[in-house]
């Protein structure tokens, strides 16, 4: 198919949207997830496959025979799961795997994965990974020959995406390629035409400030945003410029944005130093919203504010002080595959 996305009639769906099913890389990186924090992030993987695969097929990626034999045993009466053996590095199915688009039909955009800009040589591989799962679909595929990666952006599905300077205009990601083409890349592969450009995102985020982290759409005008309490914190300033920047933004006819704070847990570290533990990196799933858990004061507030924006929902907490060790939790390892209809 010649053309762009845009021009051949396509858009991103928001996550609220109805799903087929949800893309799942299952983990196994020991320079990821050591072996005393692994079974931690299993058991956390095992909780989110049985809350979505309630309501819409779970597609998980494994290495091969083996690896789907034990991983259904851990599995075992949790809901509707499928397996791709396509071999993987690591568990970031969200920013080296493909977006989905709906038109006509459903397509998909395969952006290209660079490891947030050359970080980590090993996981370079995944961007054949990625290429592999978009293939394995047996859709329509659009490669645009830009590095994007799925936790950069969020979109309300009306023509409207978040994301953040600190990220899409790094020159590790497209050097030489100024703000200007980078909106024309979003326009062209998301449908949008309204583009809100956040400063920066926590500190601890290895991936150059993903949107993922600290701003969401949870419907077509309003947006829940991350803010720090505590003024001595280094997340403070960063997360008041953005939430003022959204203050003073509006959707794409124009009207003003509704804004639903979310409290940002207590800090979070290893050994490596501070850890990008967020509330905000929650997954919208037909039947339920998975909200990340850290085991402070900041979670029974969190999934108040959930309840109340998703009331049709379950709302499931999801215990990620081991996931976020990794350096993301639940958005970052899902991919939504919406349904045509």
């Amino acid at each position: 198919m010649s053309g762009t996305p845009a021009s051949n009639g396509y858009t991103m769906p928001a996550e609220w949207e109805k799903h087929d099913a949800t893309w799942l890389s299952w983990p196994k990186d020991p320079n990821t997830f050591p072996s005393d924090i692994l079974p931690k992030v299993e058991a956390a993987y095992a909780k989110i496959v049985g809350s979505l695969s309630s309501g819409e097929e779970v597609k998980i990626l494994v290495d091969d025979q083996e690896a789907e034999v034990r991983v259904r045993r851990k599995l075992r009466g949790r809901g509707f799961v499928s397996f791709s053996r396509i071999k993987t590095v690591d568990v970031w199915v969200r920013d080296y795997g493909p977006t989905y688009l709906k038109g006509r039909d459903i397509s998909l955009v395969k952006w290209d994965f660079n490891a947030w800009g050359n970080k980590y040589d090993d996981l370079l591989p995944d961007n054949e990974s990625g290429d592999k799962l978009a293939e394995s679909t047996g859709l329509q595929v659009f490669r645009p020959g830009v590095v994007l990666e799925g936790g950069s952006i969020d979109v309300n599905g009306q023509g409207s995406v978040l994301t953040t300077e600190q990220c899409l205009l790094n020159p590790n990601r497209n050097r030489g390629l100024g703000k200007a083409t980078i909106e024309l890349v979003l326009r062209d592969n998301l449908g949008v035409r309204n583009i809100i450009w956040l400063k920066s995102g926590i500190e601890g985020d290895d991936t150059d400030g993903h949107v993922d982290d600290i701003a969401r759409f949870v419907g077509p005008r309003k947006v829940v945003v991350a803010a720090e309490s505590d003024p001595s914190d280094p997340n403070r300033k960063a997360l008041e410029e953005d939430r003022m920047i959204l203050e003073g933004s509006t959707d794409e006819d124009s009207r003003p944005l509704e804004i639903v704070k979310l409290p940002m847990p207590r800090r979070t570290s290893s050994s490596d130093g501070r850890l990008p533990a967020s509330h905000l990196n929650f997954y919208i799933g037909n039947s339920c919203v998975l909200v990340p858990t850290f085991e402070g004061d900041s979670d029974r507030q969190a999934l108040k504010v959930f309840e109340g924006l998703f009331p049709r929902k379950e709302v499931v907490g999801i215990d990620c002080r081991a996931l976020v060790y990794g350096l993301g939790t639940i958005h970052c390892i899902t991919q939504q595959a919406p349904a045509a209809k």
